[in-house]
């Protein structure tokens, strides 16, 4: 199992990596200018790093419905299983971005949020969300 996690935006896409050691890492965020200049460089990153399955964020409203922004990443999740033909989970991601910038010095946010070094954080947390429940930690206990 070699897994993308992906924090979908429309001006920047975070990204992490994680695998069977189940420890999410980040990568850096796509952005690129272009929506199609972004897709080019995923594509490269999925075929560099031999990625078996897609961990996309899913921006669920806090009462559980699905407003536009999860309706705009169901259709990026369609796109990505048609373009890339691999499984794509889709994680809850509520507070994730507010928790990957909680981790940022206040001072510091502004300048970073371009970069996509948020986006990146927030896409390492839906992923290691996401290796949790594929690949629980040991307790220690036995």
């Amino acid at each position: 199992m070699r897994c993308l996690g992906i924090d979908y935006g429309e001006k920047r896409i975070g990204l992490s990596y994680g695998d069977e050691l189940g420890v999410a890492t980040p990568l850096p965020a796509l952005t690129d200018p272009t929506q199609k200049a972004r897709m080019a460089v995923l594509a490269t990153v999925i075929r560099q790093r031999r990625i078996t399955d897609l961990v996309l964020g899913h921006p669920l409203n806090m009462d559980d419905s699905a407003g536009f922004k999860a309706r705009e990443t169901e259709a990026f999740a369609a796109r990505l299983k048609e373009e890339f033909a691999l499984p794509v989970h889709l994680v809850d991601e509520r507070l994730t971005s507010y928790e990957a910038e909680a981790s940022i010095p206040k001072r510091q946010r502004r300048a970073v949020r371009a970069t996509g070094l948020i986006d990146s954080r927030a896409a390492c947390i839906i992923l290691q969300d996401f290796l949790n429940l594929r690949i629980p930690p040991e307790t220690g206990e036995g």
